[in-house]
């Protein structure tokens, strides 16, 4: 397929905050933030990756699985940064976990504890909901279904139904369809980037928000991918095979992760089915942004921009 003059891929992404975005750069990230008054927030921070400090945390396979948990501890903390600046009228009474962090603990402490927490039940969650439970599910056709491959392909088929049945709950939030919106007016920012045009509102507009790199896709192709590798190792006792499902969890993560960089940096028909699923996926997850969102994408992307240009290339 033909690219623009100028079109490259960057590694630069972004996640969608609360009437904000997160934008993540090569060595910087930036969250900016619609103000109820109006006026843009902005946060700056370095960015200093455990790879650098362990390189192993950077290889294949291996890398998927930190930067995951990586992305889920930033993505917690940027979205309580955004949520703080909710009219406290809108915040309602604190809870008794609140209060009690709030007697207990400093400022950042009680910070540090909430975030871990929320990325504890994130995790939890996660693992339960689309992991533990089709797994359980499943095992009740064990009796009626003797082979293993199909035993298999069916506690696929609930795991994906289920994370589709919780994508199209959550849509049906009043909050989480300004969430979507902004996360369309990042995907358009990135393409405006990519195809080297002028970061302007009228140019972003024109672009599509369905995007090859997003979390969305990445997440689907976990659930496709858990599906192969489930099916080379298995078990006729549920309890067993939840804990075969856990132990193989980091090797799950690591190959989707391979596979959505490698279609992120090709254009071919393996990339285009690999791509396609959670393109599709995006239709619920992104909604087309005003003109106000995507200052805010464009405001974030600029915040993130490398000094020196192509070193973020993908």
């Amino acid at each position: 397929m033909a690219k623009e003059k100028g079109y490259f891929r960057t590694s630069i992404g972004g996640q969608a905050l609360m009437e904000g975005i997160l934008m993540r750069g090569v060595d910087k990230q930036a969250i900016v933030i619609r103000r109820p008054d109006g006026e843009l927030e902005r946060k700056v921070e370095p960015i200093h990756p455990l790879r650098e400090r362990w390189p192993i945390l950077g290889w294949p396979l291996i890398r998927g699985s930190v930067n995951f948990v990586d992305s889920m501890v930033n993505g917690v903390k940027a979205l309580m940064y955004s949520a703080s600046f909710i009219p406290e009228e809108e915040q309602g009474e604190p809870d008794k976990v609140d209060l009690w962090l709030q007697k207990h603990l400093s400022g950042e402490k009680a910070e540090k504890a909430v975030i871990g927490f929320s990325v504890f039940l994130g995790l939890l969650l996660a693992v339960g909901l689309f992991f533990m439970l089709p797994t359980i599910l499943a095992g009740l056709f064990t009796g009626i279904v003797k082979s293993r491959i199909l035993r298999n392909l069916i506690e696929g088929v609930i795991r994906i139904l289920i994370f589709l049945a919780y994508i199209i709950l959550a849509s049906r939030m009043k909050e989480i369809k300004r969430v979507w919106m902004y996360h369309g007016a990042e995907h358009k920012t990135i393409f405006c980037y990519e195809k080297g045009l002028d970061l302007t509102v009228e140019n972003a507009r024109a672009q599509p928000r369905l995007h090859p790199r997003c979390g969305t896709s990445f997440l689907f192709i976990v659930m496709i991918v858990s599906i192969l590798v489930t099916s080379v190792v298995s078990w006729s006792n549920v309890w067993i095979r939840l804990v075969l499902r856990l132990a193989l969890l980091p090797v799950i993560v690591g190959i989707s992760y391979e596979l959505i960089k490698y279609a992120g940096r090709h254009d071919n028909v393996l990339t285009a089915v690999l791509s396609a699923p959670g393109k599709a996926l995006q239709l619920v997850t992104t909604a087309e942004p005003d003109d106000s969102m995507l200052e805010v994408a464009i405001e974030s992307l600029k915040l993130v921009l490398p000094d020196e240009k192509g070193t973020d290339a993908w």
